[in-house]
């Protein structure tokens, strides 16, 4: 035994002596033995929230069958009853629709609970139950439908309201515990536990999805509720569920507290947001496109559009531009920088990291205001217009059968026949070979290829002769800006040999 210790003594001052050291393992938390007494302590913060709104009944209705008949208990006959009982309401008279939620109470001493903006969205009125079973009449402070976060004000004389405080979202990880408190089915405060199931999940909810992911049980009514972690501090609010049933099945989705905690302020302080905006439009960096650039991998956002004396405009920012680093924050993929923008300071003059000509560059930009911009229709429009698909017999024009093209100088015909804006130059793609590059990129005709590898083509030639630059380069891959109905985006193409 002593010659052991010994041993080992003498290892340790031979390992210090070289200047090795082995780093202390970073545990995780064991499993707590209750979660009572953070129980005990959160529940008076949590509120139950009830909304009602008076709904018309249309003036003239579709003749409807009988109800049907249904077995005694089944699931179906509330159901049906409910509903042909208010088709059978008088015309032009109103009813009342409730529903139910929850929220949390952020400032004790004026009143102000937070909830999700699709919990009382619409409501004529607003109660918010208390953990005492005190119900008082709310009123609506300011709300932000893009995040989903609604303000509420309540009176606080003789209701010794407790709050919570938001914790640190960016320091939870997967597998951490976590509790949901909420009114689940109008049930009331109720707790369940679990643990951060997966981060930054994008549930196309809207432009700052970001949510984690928890198998804490969540169901209807739990929305606009607190998510806390095992400190006691809310770091996210239970918004969305993923159900085939309607029930909870481990998938639920919470808006984390970094995202929240800067737009109640705002809601507070200005009764409105006032996000942060940049005056770009922005796409994904592929493996293809970062290839394509001489980027050594696929990060960043893509400018595909910079609006017109924008912020990004103002700055130098160009079309083609891979923004890499905002503000000093890392734009790891493109979902990451509407976010770090929006959360900027209006007027703050930032320093963004650009990728462009095969290098690094910085700019300054002066951060601009999202909500003027939307007032002052700067915003770009919405990509979902589809052009008008061609006829068979437009396939005039040269084939590239390296990329699958067949490519046209734009005529007031294929003008006409595209829709293409008057405005616009470049080449128009004709035909898209079925087995070719192009139509595993979901180019089209009627498609207007404005540049390729960042430089201005006018005709076939044009395009043939940037695909013989890049293959003198070494390159594989071309990068294409393409219009399609007036939406620019950015594809890579890959160059086959000649």
């Amino acid at each position: 035994m002593i010659r052991n210790v010994s041993s080992a003594i003498f290892l340790l001052a031979v390992t210090m002596a070289i200047g090795v050291y082995y780093p202390t393992p970073v545990l995780a938390r064991a499993t707590p033995e209750s979660f009572a007494d953070l129980a005990e302590n959160l529940l008076p913060s949590v509120v139950n929230i009830s909304t009602t709104q008076k709904i018309e009944t249309p003036k003239s209705k579709p003749d409807l069958p009988e109800m049907p008949q249904m077995p005694p208990g089944s699931p179906f006959e509330e159901m049906f009853k409910d509903f042909f009982e208010n088709q059978q309401m008088p015309e032009g008279k109103t009813r009342k629709a409730t529903s139910l939620g929850s929220g949390f109470i952020v400032d004790a001493a004026k009143g102000y609970v937070v909830t999700n903006n699709h919990v009382i969205a619409d409501a004529d009125e607003i109660n918010v139950v208390l953990h005492n079973d005190r119900t008082i009449k709310a009123e609506l402070v300011a709300h932000d439908p893009k995040l989903d976060i609604a303000l509420l004000k309540i009176p606080t004389e003789g209701l010794n309201l407790k709050a919570v405080e938001f914790g640190d979202s960016d320091i939870i990880r997967v597998g951490d515990w976590v509790l949901a408190i909420g009114n689940p089915f109008g049930l009331g405060g109720t707790l369940t536990a679990g643990i951060i199931s997966a981060r930054a999940r994008d549930i196309n909810a809207g432009p700052y999805d970001d949510f984690l992911q928890t198998d804490a049980s969540i169901n209807r009514g739990n929305s606009g509720g607190p998510m806390f972690n095992v400190d006691g501090k809310v770091i996210g609010i239970n918004t969305a569920i993923f159900s085939p049933t309607g029930g909870s099945v481990g998938i639920g989705f919470a808006i984390p507290s970094n995202l929240v905690r800067p737009v109640v302020d705002q809601l507070v302080e200005y009764g409105r947001t006032r996000r942060g905006w940049l005056g770009v439009r922005i796409q994904d960096v592929t493996q293809d496109i970062a290839e394509s650039l001489g980027l050594e991998k696929a990060q960043g956002a893509l400018v595909a559009e910079v609006t017109a004396n924008g912020p990004a405009a103002t700055a130098g920012i160009k079309q083609g531009d891979i923004i890499l680093q905002f503000d000093g924050k890392s734009v790891d993929n493109m979902r990451r920088l509407p976010r770090v923008v929006a959360e900027t300071k209006i007027n703050k003059s930032v320093p963004v990291i650009l990728w462009r000509d095969s290098k690094r560059q910085t700019v300054m930009a002066a951060v601009g205001e999202l909500e003027k911009a939307e007032k002052d229709g700067l915003l770009n429009e919405d990509d979902s217009t589809k052009p008008k698909k061609p006829g068979a017999d437009e396939k005039i024009g040269n084939t590239i059968k390296s990329l699958g093209l067949t490519l046209s100088d734009i005529t007031p015909n294929l003008r006409t026949k595209f829709q293409i804006d008057n405005n616009r130059k470049g080449v128009v793609i004709t035909d898209v070979m079925n087995d070719g590059p192009a139509a595993d990129k979901d180019l089209r005709a009627g498609d207007v290829i404005a540049e390729v590898n960042q430089q201005e083509v006018k005709n076939a030639a044009d395009v043939e002769a940037r695909l013989e630059d890049a293959r003198k380069m070494g390159r594989n891959r071309v990068l294409m800006l393409v219009d399609r109905a007036g939406t620019l985006r950015f594809v890579a193409l890959e160059v086959a040999a000649k």
